[in-house]
């Protein structure tokens, strides 16, 4: 494998200057105040193990786990610091120093896993059948805090495999949102026939490989690339309604440059993905009332969409009410609530509170891991507010 996804390039680490005006943007600097908790501090030290030859240890790890990979630091960066890949070359550069059993459980959970639909299947189905029971309460709660509820109810309910007519929008149905969020797929099915597409469901379907892009299992990312290139390849478009599934397709083409036979495909590929709020859909207009907008990170600073989701909440009869500090991640970041815990709880928390202080009974949220813990967070502070994701508000599927 090419050193490319494997260690951050020379170029990328140059070109941070050290200014230091992504700190007061950074969600774990202003948590902590420590610098080596600031995409400053963290790129300073995959200097130190890229140029000057020091030693990976566990102060190294730390600092890389310790990272959100939210990317606000992209948005405020005015040198253009490719953050997001850097951090994600960083930690597939510290795998192999990490202890064997965590190596193990992520190459397993991250690598064979998620790339098995019977296998998601079956760990949503564990999970369906211990909230039902309530069995999660006695689960520690790192292990529980950001997890999507899942029903048995909804795992059951179809999908179309086809929908209206036009050009073809091929819908990622994915992992998660596969099991806990069915309900978004029908209703963004519904969407994209109406605004002029054939809406498909390409079989067999399966994760994107984001996760494992970011959790340092760049073969992993690099596998699922191919199987997800493979299943949409025929398709005018490829609709996605999960921000950091899109944001990571995106960037197939990188992904896979160095692979000769698939370089091609992939850039082809990543220029026809196109996230479902970047679609000119067509709405009914209806009375939605007040809604809290809340921008996934993924969306505001990898894909940099923002205005777009508020433009189609009011296209559909909504008044879209906005969240203090709301470029601050909710949080969730992947597995950040499993892997960090506390710092995730401390997010998690805010966010939770500055939504709910908007005022509105309802929040929008396209991206599966925020809804799941900013869902969380409302339950821990005893609110109201409503999570939904925005294709369930503009076709009533709710």
């Amino acid at each position: 494998m090419s050193t490319s996804h494997t260690r951050p390039a020379e170029a990328d680490i140059g070109k941070c200057v050290a200014c230091g005006l992504c700190l007061p943007h950074c969600p774990t600097f202003r948590l902590t105040g420590r610098e080596t908790a600031s995409p400053r501090g963290r790129i300073a030290a995959m200097r130190a193990v890229v140029e000057d030859g020091a030693r990976i240890d566990g102060a190294f790890i730390t600092m890389m786990d310790e990272c959100l990979a939210c990317r606000a630091c992209e948005t405020a960066c005015p040198s253009g610091v490719p953050f997001g890949r850097m951090i994600e070359a960083a930690r597939a550069m510290a795998e192999p120093y990490r202890p064997a059993r965590g190596r193990l459980i992520r190459r397993v959970g991250l690598g064979f896993a998620l790339r098995r639909r019977w296998v998601v299947k079956a760990m949503a189905l564990g999970l369906a059948l211990t909230q039902a029971v309530r069995l999660d309460k006695l689960l520690p709660s790192r292990l529980t805090a950001g997890t999507p509820r899942v029903s048995l109810r909804g795992m059951r309910e179809p999908v179309p495999t086809e929908l209206g007519t036009g050009p073809e929008a091929a819908l990622l149905t994915g992992c998660v949102m596969n099991v806990a969020f069915r309900p978004v797929h029908r209703a963004t099915m519904r969407l994209l026939a109406d605004a002029g597409y054939r809406a498909t469901t390409p079989a067999p379907g399966g994760c994107c490989g984001a996760l494992a892009a970011h959790y340092g299992q760049p073969e992993a990312a690099q596998r699922m690339a191919r199987d997800r290139i493979a299943e949409f390849e025929t398709a005018d478009v490829i609709v996605v309604n999960s921000a950091g599934c899109s944001a990571h397709m995106k960037t197939y083409g990188e992904l896979l440059a160095d692979d000769p036979g698939w370089a091609a495909r992939a850039e082809r590929f990543a220029t026809r993905v196109r996230d479902l709020l970047e679609i000119e859909l067509r709405p009914q207009r209806r009375t939605l009332g007040r809604v809290t907008v809340h921008d996934a990170c993924h969306h505001l600073h990898a894909q940099r969409i923002g205005p777009q989701l508020r433009d189609l909440l009011r296209a559909g009869g909504a008044e879209c009410v906005e969240v203090a500090d709301a470029g601050r991640c909710c949080g969730a970041a992947g597995l950040y609530s499993v892997t960090e815990p506390e710092m995730s709880a401390a997010l998690r928390l805010q966010k939770a509170r500055a939504i709910d202080a908007a005022g509105a009974p309802i929040v929008a949220v396209a991206n599966p891991g925020c809804a799941g813990q900013i869902e969380a967070g409302l339950r821990e502070i005893g609110s109201t507010v409503r999570v939904v994701h925005p294709a369930e508000l503009l076709t009533d599927d709710r």
